[in-house]
């Protein structure tokens, strides 16, 4: 068995793009291994900021023949479908094919051997392919060059069993071919000239060596590890950032932590406006003080190894991070100077959407329906409702948001704080965007979440009315994520509102069942428990909706659920048998059973323990009892047994006792689908 490792070198690929990039090559060149009878052990793919590698173990040095056999149409088939058949096969006559009976007829079946050879020989074009199909979100032609890649590529090693394969790309536009090779070189500034590799083991030494660590994982646990002992020894801890990290991780080969210092002059600026400085313009990492106050230290990462220890390199971070956090102080003392209300007017400036008219159009929208939800949240304050939905989107226009648009709402809550309006109205504009995420915080305040529900239930409502609906993966305006937005913080908060006087299109109300049911799954609840809850129809109150879904899934879980789960489905499908026969039925067996046609004692017990039942249910429903409703069903398996035991139902010389015992099970069926749909419950 050998090893095949391909390393594709170029000028610098986007941090984002890397793994992606790299899961993209190992698929591509496995599939088209795959595809050409080429078996193998196990691949792996690695990205650094100015290289792809990939090595494949466990190949066979040899192919061996392999024979595919290829379907043809139906004998006797028209002559064109024949000849495209042996076209596709590579025939020249249909003696060159078998004629073979299917047991749905006969048909015409090429048999098509490859022969195998050496693996090296089909290798090339396995490479060829995946390089050519590799998907970059944004590519390029470089020189006259017309091949598309994401930057210029600058060499490839192509080793199989150690043996550079016969092979090249064409970059075309008369430039001249990249061949494969076995040379390859290491760090842009700590290493010199090329050197030349034999495998993969000496190919990932001879690059540490010349300081490039190819292991992702690796590099950011050198970040990771040597970013925590820097704060450490400055009596600061790290604030972590998963995604930062990645990003760092793919903007350097030989990563060298260093701690720098902020200004004291910036440390008066909202923590939020720094953090997003260094982390969105500089990709440096913040810390902390015991407490959780942003601390005045951060962490830098070079791609470089200085002789000074890093001063140098610390020295012009700092300088350009002044010049940054300049700017943001500017803003901040400016913006100051202007309160949220006077900002109003320049809202009418902004167009929200080109049918939905400016963001002073939308905020009108967002304190009328911020008026309509306050009245079913307790506590929240009409006039502080009014006051936060009005000011909500004046950060908009402030010169802080202009830079960093992501501290919208952030900044909008400092303002009004700086302008002593009321605490619960400046939270509730620093929250009015939330949650943004599963894992974002969830509005509690009132008025925090009157607000932050008016303003995803405008952005729903609005962009439904002008047919702006998502459709499969695509949802531009991210209605699918306000959905989800407005349930957490209706569910969370336990609010008792009615969707239906907001949510007025069905479908609408439609999307909003769907995105529940995507959430309760996501906690472990069973869509068909969901399905059979939402099928009773009319529900709008999540929160009793939901109490339902758990006490119907707790009770389905029970022994008696169980056993209750087992009569329900006897009873309804005897009905619905005889409903297929009989179209007119289903309103001939609605309503009660006629006492007077009880005949046996089976039949009697049930109606008896029916009537119970419902005596009970009903009040429980009222008081929103669900799990009291469902327990009040765990008698009924008894008497139904004993019923299919002893009674037949289609008595067929006896049309009103055969009709009475329908309406008997019927009767089963309506009273336990009056807590949810049963038969929507799998199994």
């Amino acid at each position: 068995m050998a090893e095949l490792l391909l390393e594709l070198l170029s000028e610098e690929i986007p941090a984002r793009m890397q793994a992606r990039a790299a899961d993209d090559l190992k698929r591509l060149v496995c599939d088209g291994l795959k595809g050409a009878g080429i078996g193998f052990d196990k691949a792996q793919a690695f990205a650094t900021p100015r290289r792809l590698a990939l090595v494949v173990d466990g190949i066979p040095a040899q192919r061996d023949d392999v024979s595919e056999e290829k379907r043809g149409p139906r004998v006797g088939a028209p002559d064109q479908a024949v000849q495209g058949f042996l076209k596709g096969a590579g025939l020249a006559s249909l003696e060159q094919a078998e004629k073979r009976d299917t047991g749905k007829g006969e048909f015409w079946f090429a048999v098509i051997t490859k022969k195998g050879g050496p693996t090296a020989d089909a290798l090339p074009a396995v490479i060829d392919a995946a390089m050519k199909a590799l998907p970059w979100p944004k590519s390029m032609k470089w020189g006259s060059g017309t091949m598309q890649w994401v930057r210029p590529l600058q060499g490839i090693v192509a080793l199989f069993d150690g043996k550079v394969l016969m092979g090249a790309v064409e970059p075309g536009g008369g430039m001249a071919p990249v061949a494969f090779g076995d040379t390859t070189r290491g760090h842009r500034f700590l290493s010199k000239g090329e050197f030349k590799v034999s495998g993969f083991a000496d190919y990932a030494a001879k690059l540490r060596a010349a300081h490039v660590i190819l292991d992702p994982a690796e590099r950011k646990k050198i970040i990771l590890d040597g970013a925590r002992k820097l704060s450490g020894a400055a009596q600061v801890s790290l604030n972590e950032d998963e995604g930062l990290l990645d990003e760092v991780a793919g903007l350097v080969e030989w990563p060298v932590p260093l701690l720098g210092t902020i200004d004291a002059q910036f440390m008066d600026v909202p923590a939020e406006v720094l953090i997003v400085s260094m982390k969105t313009h500089q990709r440096y990492f913040a810390t902390a003080k015991t407490g959780g106050a942003l601390a005045n230290r951060f962490v830098v990462v070079a791609n470089n190894v200085a002789r000074d220890g890093g001063k140098t390199i610390v020295d012009g971070n700092e300088r350009v991070l002044r010049a940054r956090l300049a700017d943001a102080k500017f803003f901040w003392d400016q913006d100051r100077k202007q309160t949220l209300e006077s900002r109003l007017p320049a809202l009418k400036q902004i167009v929200f959407h080109a049918k939905l008219g400016t963001q002073a159009e939308r905020v009108e929208r967002i304190v009328k329906l911020a008026g309509a939800l306050a009245k079913a949240v307790p506590g929240a304050d009409a006039a502080q409702v009014e006051q936060a939905a009005r000011l909500c989107k004046a950060d908009l226009v402030s010169g802080m948001v202009g830079e960093f648009p992501e501290l919208q709402g952030v900044m909008g809550r400092y303002y009004a704080l700086g302008e002593k309006l009321p605490a619960a109205v400046a939270d509730a504009i620093g929250d009015h965007y939330a949650p943004a995420g599963p894992n974002d915080r969830c509005p509690s305040a009132p008025v925090s979440a009157v607000v932050a529900l008016a303003d995803k239930l405008d952005a729903l409502t609005s962009f439904w009315s002008i047919g702006e609906k998502p459709t499969g993966s695509r949802d531009p305006f991210a209605l699918r994520r306000a959905a989800l937005g407005m349930i957490r913080i209706i569910v969370e908060n336990k609010l008792r509102l009615p969707l239906k006087p907001f949510l007025k299109a069905d479908d609408l109300l439609a999307f909003f069942a769907e995105r529940l049911k995507v959430q309760m799954r996501e906690k472990g609840v069973r869509h068909d428990v969901v399905d059979a809850v939402l099928a009773l129809g009319g529900e709008d109150d999540l929160v009793r909706l939901l109490a339902r879904v758990e006490a119907l899934q707790a009770f389905l879980g029970s022994e008696a659920g169980k056993n209750l789960l087992t009569a329900y489905g006897r009873a309804a499908n005897i009905v619905r048998a005889e409903e297929k026969k009989d179209k007119a039925l289903a309103a001939k067996i609605a309503g009660t059973p006629d006492d007077a046609l009880l005949e046996q004692a089976e039949e009697k017990a049930v109606a008896s323990a029916l009537a119970e039942i419902e005596r009970a249910v009903k009040p429980a429903l009222a008081a929103e009892d669900f799990a009291g409703a469902m327990k009040a069903f765990a008698g009924l398996r008894g008497p139904i047994d004993s019923f299919f035991d002893k009674v037949t139902v289609n008595v067929t010389d006896r049309p009103d006792l055969r009709l009475n015992r329908l309406k008997l099970l019927n009767q089963i069926r309506a009273t336990m689908d009056s807590v949810a749909d049963f038969s929507k419950i799998e199994g």
